[in-house]
């Protein structure tokens, strides 16, 4: 498995080959994180004569807390060009800007802010993912950890109740009921999506684009302008999955 701490951001990744000369140069894919053409025109300088293919990637935030290789497969199958987001100059390299989360919300806050990302986040007018822990960063608060959050939607993160005779964590597919949003477009209601959670975001029809039962109805996914953030893993849900990750790369 790639340590994704080591890849290189697309910025980054561009600079090496700023030693370039201007001209045309054949086949040079920029480390993987453009798509490869027979032909690319190089100005020697920052990028490849690319700025409109750079404008037109998903960045990946890559704080530590997230698991980056699941969902770049999924991107990778889709063809869908990204990079790795390491510092706020490399937000403004990409249309696309996804947040992914796995294990404790309020660690995983306390990794983003030593990035010093998190007022870069808030101020982004492009569109935003965040993927499970990535979806509860977006809110304002989660019970675990008591942690204050980004507090982009104000919702709040909580702990399911297992006196309602529920497992926790909520592990499995479970189906979905989608309101008209272009996230979720071709996207039938009940189709299944797979959640890894014990936390979950509070229903609230302001916000709510999807939501689902587990004891009681959550929020599977939210909408505040901009940001969207979805509790389960479309990286782990096959077509559906490709499907809303492909819905959320057309998005302007």
């Amino acid at each position: 498995m790639r340590d994704s701490r080591h890849e290189p951001s697309l910025r980054d990744a561009l600079r090496r080959r700023s030693n370039l000369p201007p001209g045309k140069a054949r086949n040079v894919d920029c480390f993987g994180l453009l798509p490869r053409n027979d032909e690319l025109t190089c100005n020697g300088e920052l990028t490849c004569n690319d700025e409109l293919n750079i404008k037109k990637m998903i960045g990946i935030v890559n704080y530590g807390a997230g698991n980056i290789f699941s969902l770049t497969s999924a991107l990778d199958r889709l063809a869908i060009p990204y990079g790795m987001v390491n510092s706020e100059e490399d937000l403004e390299a990409y249309s696309h800007i996804i947040i992914p989360g796995v294990g404790h919300a309020g660690a995983a806050m306390n990794k983003l802010k030593q990035t010093g990302l998190v007022e870069a986040i808030k101020k982004l007018t492009k569109p935003v993912l965040g993927i499970c822990v990535g979806m509860q960063l977006l809110t304002e608060h989660s019970e675990e950890g008591d942690a204050g959050l980004m507090n982009i939607i104000p919702v709040k993160t909580k702990l399911f109740d297992k006196e309602k005779g529920i497992k926790i964590p909520h592990m499995g597919w479970n189906n979905i009921q989608p309101t008209n949003n272009l996230l979720f477009e071709g996207v039938e209601n009940g189709t299944q999506f797979y959640f890894v959670h014990s936390y979950f975001i509070e229903y609230n029809p302001t916000f709510d684009i999807a939501n689902v039962n587990y004891g009681a109805p959550f929020s599977a996914a939210i909408q505040k302008g901009n940001f969207y953030g979805v509790q389960f893993h479309p990286e782990k849900s096959g077509i559906a999955g490709e499907r809303l990750l492909k819905n959320f790369s057309n998005l302007t």
